[in-house]
C-alpha cells in the first residue's frame, strides 16, 4: 500500500491554496487571450475598447444572441473554439453549441491550432466557476 506521508500530504494542500488563490486572475487573462482571438463584437459590450479596458471576466460575458448568429457563418476552428468558451460561462447552452457545431467529446478539440489549446487549457486549469 502506497500511504502519502503527512508532510508530502501538507505540501500537496499547500500548492492547490496556491494554485486556487491565484486562479481567478489566471483565469481571467486566459479568457481575455480567448476573446482577442474570436472578436470583440462577441463579448461584453462588443468593443475593443472594453475588452482593453475589462478588469473581470463579469465584463466579457458572452453575447449569447450575438453568438446564436455568428456561429454558423464561421470557420470549422473559430466554431468549436467558440463553444468550448461559452461552455465555461454556460454549460447548458455551451454545450448545446458544441453539439451544434459538432463536438462530441475533448479529442475533437484536436483540430485547434496551439494558441487556442493553450487557452483551453489554462481556462480548465484555473476555473473556479463563473
Amino acid at each position: 500500500m502506497n500511504t502519502i506521508s503527512n508532510q508530502a500530504m501538507l505540501e500537496q494542500i499547500a500548492r492547490n491554496d496556491r494554485h486556487f488563490a491565484q486562479a481567478p486572475d489566471a483565469f481571467f487573462r486566459a479568457w481575455k487571450r480567448g476573446v482577442q482571438l474570436l472578436s470583440p463584437a462577441l463579448f461584453g459590450m462588443g468593443t475593443q475598447a472594453q475588452i482593453d479596458q475589462a478588469q473581470d471576466k463579469w465584463e466579457l460575458c458572452p453575447n449569447l444572441e450575438t453568438i446564436d448568429h455568428a456561429i454558423d457563418v464561421m470557420s470549422s476552428g473559430e466554431r468549436v473554439f467558440l463553444a468550448t468558451l461559452v461552455s465555461f460561462y454556460n454549460a447548458e447552452i455551451g454545450g448545446a453549441l458544441l453539439e451544434r457545431v459538432g463536438v462530441h467529446g475533448l479529442s475533437d478539440l484536436g483540430g485547434l491550432d496551439l494558441d487556442r489549446r493553450q487557452v483551453i487549457a489554462d481556462l480548465i486549469l484555473n476555473y473556479t466557476g463563473w
